[in-house]
């Protein structure tokens, strides 16, 4: 309990930024015992305190909240009134004598105690011409940002100049500002000016900064050196045309950001009278006390022993020092804690490049700072010097991993001093301490600078001491973090986020921060969490056996058994693990009405989604082995369907470019013809892949394409946590590949032998051998344990080769169970898995002959005719769909200028309804007094022409309801369409047509919501197939918000309000949304929508508008390497002119020749690309 003293002291905090809230939550917690102090703190942005390091990730997601250090409800929710902010309110001036300050709205507000944390301004060269054109910014705070994105969204395209932005500085802002600048994608060309010779000059050596231009540099962003502004050219509208240089060389553009350091905001405490550096900044001592009694200062606007500190880990330690002072001294014989030389050590990640600096990191060429005390030192020789005071610098540089590090020793080898790193910095968090407190060395200078690369543990957290510097943001050492977890305080990433605000800062340190607090939840026998989601807090395999001896069958028997909540709606992380393990027990169709809305993308229209909507069809060819019969259906229907067909690396044909409502069309043929589904969709058993073995080589030992064959008809379509691929190779050549798979079979003399846990992907891994010389009857009964017991016991989505490295005791104890049966489960593993192969049906050939289930193929619920959504190309003979675009789409239109050739589509799209055969042809009138007043027709004209607009205001999707001109209820589709969707997972779906619009109406427990179809991330029309979920419960909220993840990258979208729901801080996805509109069930039987005039409609959502078009995203994404190298043409492969037979290098040959006899020093031998040409890559 607090105690409160007779009269609180009054403490008044100017600046509400990193430093300023520092401080404030360290006092706050210092001081909630005897609560001392009432704070009142002014900011002068709009905004609580953001996290300024973090500024660059605002580009993506365009949401300040994201950025929050603490949410804006944590303000008002301190106890006992000890917090008070103000924020739109700058302190305007101070009376160091009365001991008040005065706002901007002239209140007046006494203090005890005033602390300044002001922070700094970006220094601009205030002399230098053109500096106040409009174009010119600097990088700061998020109204700088808010100020850059406008205008670069304000910049008109045009065709005979590229739009450029430049960054002068090449310092840490500069990247960070060059980064922005690329993400905001609006810019041809980035191009960073800086005046030395290389980047990050304060920070790296000419070596090192040279290797980070060189991977900026391939990263696609323009390094200008040595180049100082003279002037910035402007046009007679006083906008940025250029930048001129001093040596008289010029850059046109149309942005500049000037990121060319900072000043500190002392212009208050200047104009009260207390001491300003003549550097700048307010004079402070070791305790942060200024000239003026009762005033200190801390963070940027600082000014300590002559220096000013530009980076938040000197403020935070100020901060710390200041909130003890005030708090504690007292408590501690008037003790107080002084600020001393901090550490400037520094670990970012810049334009994808880890760069790292820490320690004297310049001793080797300006000398030391410091040096550490010598035993035996003779008598009046001081403590920090060394008898030999010269230090030396051990570098290595790795020009292909792009690696560079050069560690400074004192000449002895005995103490590292600093250093810098350049793309491996995973012993940064060992060396700092090491540097920092001149610690003696137990290792060799050589090994230390090699030792990342060389040790195989790249964890390394068990011998860090506890006072490492994890997070250097904010000053969290790997005892805080132990310590949080250790007294419970936290237990989640989160909390310790919370708590310690390790992460909060740059977010470098995660990684370490996560291994640190797993190790210590591990090492308190607290399993670190991996249930599947909030509403099922089980891992896969004990939701496995729940399921198993419970013997559930559908998702609201699992949720009732195992789930959070029994009424939950569940998300799109526990509906298909649910849907696998009901299917992996008892293998139902997964397209039947109980288990259809619990699959995930593929799996619900049994093939793989592609990324025009489209889908494609892989028949299942057991071993690679079909026939000629078979290959000539497969040519006939992807010619009479157009489709594209490529060879698998699964020794199969995919068909690609299916239309969903041409599926069972394609299947029919394929099954009347034998063929089945490949499975190609599922987590399950793709194919067993094979050599041709004994049947025809000559090498061959054994029949592999038997055996894959007949491997392969025994496990085909059974559902597994994760996707599962074969292989069998005839001999020791391993043709087959089968030491890459999750099961391999090698051929021997004796039998067989069998290799479990490879694959390739994103991380490979070899195979490990499970039994050798295994008799060909003995294959069956091996295999299936092992898969029947991977299946059981794996979590969600972990592959073969992931679950064998987590098991205790890995390969060993897998030939235990498997092998040697030491869990007794060898005959109740065989048993499950026969009882699977045992109720094997094709689920095509099922979903062919049920109409119900063929009717969910349909592409719109209200209209027989299909719409293209992206344009196809032609390529190498065959159509392919158009380039995704490159951005996401935010924003839209109710106005739209169109092409005759647009308006003509949108006209044929908007009378092809009129074909429909349901009653949203012509709508039907209603009682309702806003309903449609007659019959009216969903056709409408094209938009009007671009003459006759204004300028169209871009408008966020989710806000288009609040933009329409009017509104009209309009009846789409009969409501039987959605009988029994409140029994089942997902409820019920439809795609609707109106006019050229494509909408998607679901019913989920008992309400209906309608959207946009379209995705806006990259404009595919899929959202009507999206799974649902719900957020769940939270403090605020007694229920969880309905939302749909979509098909392609489960991006999520409220269903209420259309806003997406990505909240990661670093998702560019985040400022996307969806229309939404109101949506009811009447008497007459008809589900009505509350609609815009079908015109504005189109112009802000119809297909007409939003169609992905050929040459969309400009050239082929190989283009110039075919204009180099040659390419296809009419189907046929083309050499360019210069490489036929060689006759037309011969003159560049020569030329070049002649250009070596001059003396002109070449890089590259060969001539210019040609065999034996070395490129410095």
């Amino acid at each position: 309990m607090a105690v409160m003293p007779q009269s609180q002291k009054t403490i008044v905090v100017v600046g509400l930024g990193m430093v300023g809230i520092s401080f404030i939550e360290k006092l706050l917690k210092l001081d909630v015992r005897t609560r001392q102090y009432n704070i009142i703190v002014f900011g002068e942005e709009p905004h609580v305190a953001y996290n300024r390091v973090g500024l660059t990730t605002f580009f993506e997601h365009r949401k300040v909240e994201n950025l929050y250090l603490n949410p804006a409800e944590w303000y008002t929710s301190i106890p006992d009134n000890a917090l008070t902010y103000h924020i739109s309110t700058p302190v305007t001036a101070i009376n160091p004598i009365s001991k008040t300050i005065t706002t901007s709205t002239g209140t007046t507000v006494p203090y005890d105690i005033l602390v300044l944390a002001t922070g700094s301004n970006a220094a601009l060269p205030r002399n230098t011409p053109g500096i106040d054109a409009r174009g010119v910014f600097v990088y700061r705070t998020v109204a700088d940002l808010e100020a850059l994105i406008t205008h670069s969204q304000q910049l008109l395209p045009s065709q005979d100049q590229e739009k450029v932005g430049a960054v002068v500085g090449g310092g840490l802002l500069g990247l960070e500002a060059a980064k922005a600048l690329l993400d905001l994608q609006t810019y041809d060309r980035v191009v960073v000016v800086e005046r030395n010779g290389w980047v990050l000059a304060r920070q790296l050596d000419g070596d090192a900064g040279a290797l980070v231009v060189e991977k900026v540099r391939q990263l696609g962003v323009e390094v200008l050196l040595e180049k100082r502004v003279a002037c910035v050219e402007t046009d007679e509208g006083i906008n940025v045309t250029g930048l001129r240089f001093e040596d008289g060389t010029a850059l046109r553009c149309q942005t500049v950001v000037f990121a060319t350091g900072i000043r500190p905001r002392d212009e208050l405490a200047r104009t009260a009278g207390l001491a300003v550096s003549e550097s700048g900044g307010i004079v402070v001592d070791s305790q942060l006390r200024t000239s003026t009694r009762d005033v200190y200062a801390i963070g940027e606007c600082a000014s300590w022993e002559g220096q000013t500190f530009g980076l938040i880990a000197p403020g935070v330690e100020m901060a710390d020092v200041l909130a003890w002072n005030l708090t504690q001294a007292a408590e501690h014989g008037g003790q107080e804690r002084s600020f001393s030389q901090p550490d400037l050590s520094t670990k970012l990640k810049l334009l994808g490049v880890e760069v790292a600096s820490f320690g004297d990191y310049f001793a080797d060429r300006d000398g030391p700072r410091r040096l550490p005390e010598q035993r035996g030192r003779k008598k009046g020789e001081t403590g920090t010097t060394c008898n030999n005071t010269k230090v030396k610098a051990l570098t290595y540089r790795d020009p292909f991993q792009h690696i560079y590090k050069k560690y400074i020793f004192t000449s002895d080898g005995k103490y590292l001093l600093g250093g810098m790193m350049i793309g491996d910095t995973q012993d940064y968090v060992k060396l700092v301490p090491l540097a920092k407190n001149l610690k003696p060395l137990d290792t060799p200078p050589a090994e230390l600078i090699l030792g990342s690369s060389s040790k195989k543990d790249s964890d390394g957290t068990d011998d860090l001491p506890d006072d490492t510097q994890v997070c250097s943001c904010h000053n969290v050492t790997k005892g805080a973090i132990v310590s949080a977890v250790r007294d419970g305080t936290a237990t989640t990433l989160s909390t310790l986020k919370s708590c310690t605000k390790a992460g909060t800062g740059c977010g470098g340190c995660m990684p370490l921060v996560t291994t640190i607090f797993n190790k210590t939840m591990a090492s308190l026998g607290n399993a670190v969490s991996n249930h599947i989601c909030a509403h099922i807090p089980r891992s896969r395999a004990e939701l496995y056996h729940i399921v198993m001896v419970k013997q559930l069958k559908t998702f609201a028997e699992v949720m009732t058994a195992a789930g959070t909540d029994p009424q939950s709606m569940g998300c799109e992380i526990c509906k298909p693990a649910v849907g696998s393990i009901l299917s992996s027990l008892w293998n139902g169709h997964v397209m039947s009405r109980p288990l259809h809305g619990l699959q995930d993308t593929n799996d619900r229209f049994l093939a793989n989604i592609q990324r025009d909507g489209s889908f494609s069809v892989v028949p299942r060819v057991p071993g690679g082995e079909i026939t000629p019969e078979k290959l000539i259906v497969l040519g006939e229907v992807a010619r009479e369907y157009g489709l594209y067909t490529k060879i698998t690396g699964g020794q199969r044909i995919d068909l690609f470019g299916a239309r969903k409502q041409d599926l069972p069309a394609i299947w029919k043929k394929l099954v009347d013809a034998g063929m089945e589904s490949g499975h190609a969709y599922a987590k399950a058993l793709r194919t067993v892949k094979s050599c041709v073995g004994s049947t025809w080589c000559r090498y061959g030992i054994g029949d592999s394409v038997g055996m894959a064959i007949r491997l392969e008809e025994r496990y085909k379509s059974i559902r597994a946590p994760h996707k599962i691929k074969g292989g069998v190779s005839g001999c020791v050549r391993e043709c087959a590949e089968a030491q890459s798979k999750d099961f391999g079979l090698i051929a021997t003399d004796k039998g067989f032998n069998i290799y479990v846990g490879g694959n390739g992907g994103a991380k490979p891994r070899h195979a490990e051998l499970l039994a050798k010389d295994v008799p060909p009857t003995e294959v069956i009964p091996i295999l299936d344990r092992y898969l029947m017991f991977y299946i059981r016991t794996a979590d969600r989505l972990q592959r073969t080769a992931r679950w064998i490295e987590s098991l205790p005791g890995g390969i060993n104890y897998l030939r235990d169970v498997v092998l040697k049966d030491s869990l007794g489960l060898a005959a109740e593993l065989e048993s499950q898995m026969q009882d699977l192969v045992d109720s094997y049906f094709d689920e095509w050939a099922e979903a062919v002959k049920d109409p119900e289930l063929a009717a969910k193929f349909a592409q719109f619920s209200n209209a027989k005719d299909g719409q293209d959504t992206v344009e196809r190309e032609d390529e190498r003979g065959q159509k392919r769909p158009a380039w995704w675009p490159k951005q996401a789409v935010t924003t839209t239109t109710t106005t739209i200028a169109v092409s005759q050739s647009d308006a003509a589509r949108g006209e044929e799209a908007r009378s092809s309804v009129s074909d429909s055969s349901s009653d949203s042809a012509t709508l039907k009138s209603s009682s309702s007094s806003d309903s449609l007043s007659s019959a009216t027709t969903v056709s409408t004209s094209p938009p009007p022409s671009s003459d006759s607009l204004e300028p169209p205001n871009q408008i966020p999707f989710s806000s288009l309801r609040t933009h329409w001109s009017s509104t009209t209820w309009m009846p789409l589709i009969p409501a039987s369409h959605f009988d029994g969707a409140d029994d089942l997972p997902n409820g019920i779906s439809a795609t609707i047509r109106v006019s050229d619009t494509q909408l998607a109406i679901f019913r989920v427990r008992g309400r209906y919501y309608a959207t946009q179809q379209m995705c806006p991330h990259k404009r595919a029309f899929v959202l009507s197939d999206s799974l649902v979920g719900t957020n769940p419960p939270s403090e605020e909220k007694q229920e969880g918000e309905v939302y749909i993840a979509c098909p392609h990258h489960k991006t999520p979208f409220s269903l209420p309000t259309g806003a997406c729901l990505t909240s990661t801080g670093n998702n560019p996805n985040e400022s996307m949304s969806i229309a939404t509109f109101d949506v009811e069930e009447r008497e007459d039987g008809m589900v009505y929508v509350k609609l815009p005039p079908l015109d504005e409609l189109d112009a802000a959502l119809g297909t007409s508008r939003w169609i992905v078009r050929r040459g969309e995203t400009g050239a082929a994404q190989l283009e110039e390497m075919d204009q180099k190298f040659g390419g296809f043409g009419d189907g046929r492969w083309k050499r360019p002119a210069a490489v036929v037979r060689g006759r037309a290098r011969k003159p560049e040959l020569r030329q070049k020749k002649e250009k070596d006899e001059k003396g002109v020093e070449m890089i590259v031998e060969g001539g210019c690309g040609g065999c034996g040409g070395t490129p410095d890559w």
